[in-house]
């Protein structure tokens, strides 16, 4: 493979591109006007524009994306994440017109992009899932006496859903059928689908995920999970690897059962399945059948570069490792950098980076797309960047984060850094004793940023003093060598 199309925007095309050029691999860039002066586009070997800044009139057309693939000589196309990197139907004329998509088959795309058909799929491996109904309900008064022998609150959820939308949670019987009927209005509305189920609600999870990679040779592995709990809009905010409350035998449980799942679908790449986790007990939710956002917290306690995997994979390389060599060294934390204001329901706030300096030191890394005196576009998701850190242990983890955030300087816009920062100090994060309602139950009142820093810091020192011994009993770290080739070979 000798050259690569990046068909994606900002800090995921600039980093793929990475890895891409430590491997010797020619890079070519597409990108819409808004995007012309951007670093993902001057770092390319190649670049095309494919489009006004709407996405639908450039990056997600996908046939013209192909036929500049052709016109160039591509070997292969690196969907990145969002866009087009679950689209089957792309997929599928990327194959067909001879071109290697770095990702998984269409089949497996289709599979586990609707919820229902990923559930009927992985059943035969005896995944542990909510209990609810597997099929999409047609008749909605006669579901409600299924609704009555499951137990209240129920969640009502889109098949084809996404991001919260096509979700109810139905608390009483007399709201069933009218919270029913809007979460099938919306899928319909949202995906094209109005297909829902539903399910037992479990009403204080956590959200965990599995990083899994697979070879085309019937070898796949899990590299452990990701803590994904700290999400506003039920979109994550915080990660980090490992979670704070998994033991061994519940890790490797839940990283068998995410083997599992891919063998289901004959899965070929890297991919998450995510998991739900409440009291001891864990249950599938879905597979991302892509490149995570939060991949680099993997990256950085396994010293794998998951984009270079992907393409080894794709060049029908066999994984050069087994599940036994695989070690968790340390941990990592990221918080996504949003354009975003916390004080007004996290709220999109766009504007231009008057002042941009990111943060340095020994494991810190950002993944960002910008440069200073660039405009946040009102046309993508609001990111800015996405701020790493890695450290022996888990508390250290925490006070280095809690320095690069300090010493990451945005002026011109708002930024969801101090609330990354009051979250990862807060007692309950540093506790480890927190959920996905993280957000709902210590910052509906948003002034506390305004006076977060001292109160909240002393807390998190006394915290961190008190855990430290355990955390560091269970933590390990060894910097190995190809973590330290990982982080100056790509940054």
């Amino acid at each position: 493979m000798k050259k690569i199309l990046v068909a994606n925007r900002g800090e995921i095309a600039l980093r793929v591109m990475k890895t891409c050029k430590a491997m010797g691999i020619k890079t070519v860039a597409i990108y819409s006007e808004a995007d012309k002066e951007t670093p993902f586009v001057k770092f390319a070997d190649e670049a095309v524009c494919v489009g006004p800044p709407p996405s639908s009139e450039s990056y997600l057309l996908g046939d013209k994306i192909l036929q500049v693939c052709k016109d160039l000589g591509v070997d292969g196309v690196h969907p990145g994440y969002g866009f087009l990197s679950e689209n089957a139907d792309f997929t599928r004329k990327a194959t067909d017109a001879g071109i290697s998509f770095i990702g998984p088959s269409p089949e497996a795309m289709e599979l586990m992009g609707n919820k229902l058909a990923a559930k009927a799929t992985v059943k035969e491996y005896g995944i542990p899932m909510v209990e609810g109904v597997d099929e999409a309900i047609t008749n909605v008064e006669e579901s409600l006496a299924k609704a009555k022998e499951i137990g209240f609150p129920i969640l009502v959820k889109a098949a084809a859903g996404g991001g919260g939308k096509g979700m109810r949670v139905v608390e009483k019987p007399e709201e069933f059928v009218e919270q029913m009927n809007l979460a099938i209005s919306e899928a319909e509305s949202s995906f094209g689908d109005g297909s829902v189920f539903m399910e037992r609600y479990v009403g204080s999870p956590r959200h965990i995920e599995i990083q899994v990679l697979a070879d085309s040779h019937g070898n796949i592995v899990y590299l452990f999970e990701r803590e994904c709990s700290v999400q506003r809009r039920h979109q994550k905010v915080i990660e980090e690897a490992p979670s704070a409350v998994l033991t061994p035998e519940l890790r490797k449980a839940m990283g068998k059962a995410a083997c599992d799942v891919a063998r289901s679908c004959n899965y070929v790449g890297a991919g998450t399945v995510e998991f739900l986790y409440e009291k001891g007990e864990f249950f599938f939710l879905e597979m991302n059948t892509r490149l995570q956002v939060e991949h680099p917290v993997t990256e950085m306690i396994t010293g794998l570069d998951l984009v270079e995997e992907q393409i080894k994979v794709v060049r029908g390389e066999k994984l050069s490792f087994s599940q036994e060599d695989l070690k968790i060294n340390g941990h990592s934390l990221e918080v996504r950098v949003y354009a975003e204001d916390p004080q007004n329901d996290f709220l999109p706030d766009i504007g231009t980076l008057e002042v941009y300096k990111r943060p340095t030191g020994d494991g810190v890394r950002v993944d960002d797309g910008f440069e200073e005196g660039m405009e946040i576009p009102i046309y993508y998701d609001p990111m800015i960047s996405k701020l790493i850190v890695h450290a022996p242990t888990r508390n250290e983890a925490i006070a280095k984060m809690t320095k690069a955030i300090g010493d990451y300087d945005i002026v011109g816009i708002k930024t969801t850094l101090d609330f990354c920062k009051y979250a990862i100090n807060h007692e309950a994060f540093v506790s480890g004793d927190f959920d996905t309602h993280f957000v709902k139950h210590y910052f509906s009142d948003t002034s506390v940023l305004n006076n977060s820093d001292k109160s909240t810091m002393e807390t998190a020192a006394m915290m961190a003093n008190y855990f430290s011994e355990e955390s560091s009993e269970k933590a390990t770290y060894e910097a190995s060598d190809s973590f330290n080739s990982w982080s100056l070979n790509r940054q």
